[in-house]
Order: structure tokens, then C-alpha cells, then sequence
């Protein structure tokens, strides 16, 4: 059996949601749908190096059609030097969408 035909094949051990399947077929056709993809997809659009310390708490769409977003330190010593990258994490999730989606970013300890 070839690989293609095994990804086809592949059976979760546990029935998905819709959301779930959807989030799939969208990652498929390349559609960044909301702020639920958005943290789905928190590791993926972060790297490493920022997803291994921060973890998305809240993400809030404001009047404006932007996100605010709250992230949480692995550690909370971490906060002031997350907070001198907020520029960085934004640029990513901005790239992310395609779009200028943020329009803050903070932090709670």
C-alpha cells in the first residue's frame, strides 16, 4: 500500500467534531479561518522557540475586526522578555493571516 493511500485510510482512534475535521480541510486548502485556527495552530505559527514559553489564554476580536490577544509565560520570569518580543509575535500571527490581525498583545502572570 502506498503512502498516499495510507493517509486516506488512517481511522482516529476517537470520533472527531466538525470543528475538528473542518480545521483540517481548511489547513488543506490553505484558509486561516478565525482565532480558533489561530490556536490550534499555536506551535506551527510560533516555532519553538516561542511556543515552549508562552501559551495563548484569551483571544478577543475588538469593534475593529482585530484580535487582542493574551498570552501566558511557561514562567513567569519569562513575561518581561516575551514582552520585548510582542513585536515579533505579532509580525508572525500578522503573517499568519495575511493581514494586519493584531492589535494587542498582553500578558497575565
Amino acid at each position: 500500500m502506498s503512502n498516499q493511500q495510507d493517509k486516506f485510510n488512517h481511522r482516529l482512534s476517537r470520533p472527531q467534531t466538525v470543528a475538528g475535521a473542518m480545521g483540517g480541510l481548511l489547513k488543506i486548502f490553505g484558509i486561516r479561518a478565525s482565532d480558533s485556527d489561530l490556536v490550534a495552530r499555536w506551535p506551527e505559527i510560533m516555532g519553538s522557540d516561542i511556543s515552549r514559553v508562552a501559551n495563548i489564554v484569551a483571544v478577543k476580536k475588538t469593534k475593529t475586526n482585530k484580535f487582542n490577544i493574551v498570552l501566558r509565560p511557561t514562567n513567569p520570569a519569562l513575561t518581561l522578555q516575551l514582552s520585548y518580543m510582542s513585536e515579533e509575535i505579532k509580525q508572525r500571527i500578522n503573517k499568519y493571516f495575511g493581514r494586519d490581525a493584531v492589535e494587542k498583545i498582553s500578558f497575565r502572570k
